[in-house]
């Protein structure tokens, strides 16, 4: 398996954080080689996107209902819409990577940080995707989404839900760690297309994705580093 980190070029909080990170794999002891993976960046995303055919249609205010998937779309604090995109499409070219080479990797942006050797064969856990990432910090209703988890005795298990409103996409926590299987990236790009690219953890949720997972031995964290996404 292998893993890649998304790492802006040129930034320093980025790049602060990916050598924190590839620090952390190798003192966990991690058997894979952490690789870089550069960045989408806002200047040239919107072309990229142009190039891939993919339209976005996630609102940058208020809530609106996606009629095509039943579910609510609401929109993210952001200050920069066109990093958001730049975040979301750095993702995509991932999926498309391990589509391509029909092998499971692992997915991380420059915050996460590894707290365990990964320690688990892809296939053996059940699922196409799977979360990495302790929910503390990570996600909304984090406690809960942690206490979820916690309480699910199964090593590897359904996302959980932690809205009563099921139109709400709700998927892994933060999405800044998580491994993929070639079954799972055809699924996210298929879905880029039925239904346009939305956030990267918007889009990739419970509701929308078959074998959509966590772990419950956190292997990451994040660093909680300064968001490149909602800055101006």
């Amino acid at each position: 398996m292998e893993a890649y980190a998304i790492v802006i070029e040129g930034n320093e909080i980025s790049e602060a954080g990916y050598a924190a990170l590839a620090k952390s794999s190798y003192d966990v002891k991690n058997e894979f080689k952490l690789k870089q993976f550069k960045a989408i960046t806002p200047d040239v995303v919107e072309k990229d996107m142009y190039d891939q055919d993919v339209q976005w249609t996630y609102p940058w205010e208020g809530s609106v209902v996606d009629f095509a998937s039943g579910l609510t779309k609401s929109a993210y604090m952001t200050a920069n819409p066109k990093a958001r995109m730049a975040c979301a499409m750095s993702h995509f070219y991932l999926w498309q990577l391990c589509f391509e080479r029909r092998q499971p990797i692992i997915i991380l942006e420059h915050d996460a940080i590894f707290t365990q050797k990964i320690d688990f064969i892809p296939d053996d856990t059940g699922f196409d995707i799977v979360g990495l990432n302790n929910p503390l910090g990570a996600t909304r209703r984090a406690k809960q989404y942690h206490d979820s988890i916690l309480k699910n005795k199964q090593a590897f298990q359904l996302t959980p839900y932690v809205d009563e409103d099921m139109k709400v996409p709700q998927g892994l926590a933060g999405n800044s760690a998580y491994f993929i299987k070639p079954e799972g990236a055809e699924q996210m790009i298929s879905l880029v297309y039925k239904y346009g690219m939305w956030p990267n953890d918007a889009l990739m949720c419970r509701q929308l994705v078959n074998g959509l997972g966590v772990t419950r031995k956190f292997y990451t964290r994040i660093q909680g580093l300064k968001s490149t996404t909602t800055r101006s």
